[in-house]
C-alpha cells in the first residue's frame, strides 16, 4: 500500500543521514532500506526530469554516448523512453550498491546500457560521450565541483551537460535558506546557490530555468530547483584565458 510505503520512507528521513566520514557506506546505510520504494516516492517529490531528458534528447547527435552519474536505481533514463534504444552506449554510475543493483535490474535487457560501481569525482568511460547527466545526485556529492569538473573532462568538445536538482536563491530571506539548508542537509543533501554560478561559467552556452517543487505532505513550503542544459565549450576555459 501507497501509504505504508511512504511511512517506510519518511522514517528513513526522520532519522536522517548518518556521517561516518565514509560517504559510500553512509548511503548504502541510508538507501539500503529505501531501495525497494526509492523511486515510487521520488515520483512526487523530484520534478523536472522529464523536461531535463526532453531537451537533452532533442540536442543528442544519432547513436549518442550518455553518461549519468549519481544514477541510483537507473530510472531517470527511463524519462527518454523508446529514445534509450537508440543510443549507442549508456553508462550509469553510482556508489551506492543497494541502489546501482535496482538500476542493473531494471535495465538487464538492454546490454549497452552498463552499471558501474564507482566514485563520480573519478570514474571515467572508455572513450569521451556526448552527454553527461546529473539527476538529482550533484547536491548529494560532498566534493560537487570535483565531479563537476570530472563530467566536464569526460565530455566530447561540444557535448551536453545536463543537470536537475534543488538549489537555494540567494535572493530569498535568510531564515528561509537555512532552513532549507538544514531540512536537505538532515538526509544528506547539500544544497548551494553556487552550483549554478559554477554553470554558468563553465557553460557559457546554455539553457537553464528556475521553479519551486511541491513536495509530499508539506503543502506550503515549496523549495526551488533548476533544470540546466550547457554545452562543453569547444575550447577549454584555460585555452580560453590568455596567459600571463
Amino acid at each position: 500500500m501507497t501509504a505504508i510505503r511512504d511511512l517506510r520512507i519518511l522514517w528513513s528521513l526522520l532519522r536522517g543521514h548518518r556521517r561516518s566520514g565514509d560517504h559510500a557506506a553512509d548511503l548504502s546505510a541510508f538507501y539500503g532500506g529505501q531501495a525497494a520504494d526509492y523511486d515510487a516516492f521520488r515520483e512526487r517529490l523530484l520534478p523536472g526530469r522529464q523536461e531535463l531528458f526532453d531537451k537533452l534528447a532533442a540536442r543528442l547527435p544519432a547513436h549518442a554516448h550518455l553518461v549519468e552519474l549519481g544514477a541510483g536505481t537507473g530510472r531517470n533514463l527511463a524519462w527518454l523512453g523508446e529514445r534509450v534504444g537508440a543510443l549507442s552506449r549508456v553508462d550509469l554510475v553510482d556508489l551506492c550498491p543497494p541502489l546501482l543493483d535496482r538500476a542493473a535490474t531494471r535495465w538487464k535487457e538492454q546490454p549497452h546500457v552498463h552499471c558501474h560501481l564507482a566514485d563520480a569525482t573519478q570514474w571515467r568511460p572508455h572513450a569521451p560521450c556526448d552527454a553527461v547527466v546529473l539527476a538529482y545526485s550533484l547536491t548529494m556529492m560532498p566534493a560537487w565541483q570535483t565531479a563537476l569538473d570530472n563530467a566536464l573532462s569526460i565530455l566530447k568538445p561540444g557535448g551536453w551537460l545536463a543537470i536537475v536538482d534543488f538549489t537555494l536563491v540567494r535572493s530569498d530571506p535568510v531564515l528561509a535558506r537555512i532552513f532549507w539548508r538544514y531540512w536537505f542537509g538532515h538526509d544528506g543533501v547539500w544544497l548551494d546557490a553556487a552550483h549554478g554560478e559554477w554553470l554558468r561559467a563553465h557553460c557559457p552556452e546554455h539553457s537553464a530555468f528556475l521553479e519551486r517543487a511541491r513536495l509530499p505532505y508539506l503543502l506550503f513550503v515549496r523549495p526551488a530547483y533548476y533544470v540546466f542544459l550547457g554545452r562543453r565549450p569547444e575550447v577549454s576555459l584555460a585555452e580560453r584565458l590568455p596567459s600571463l
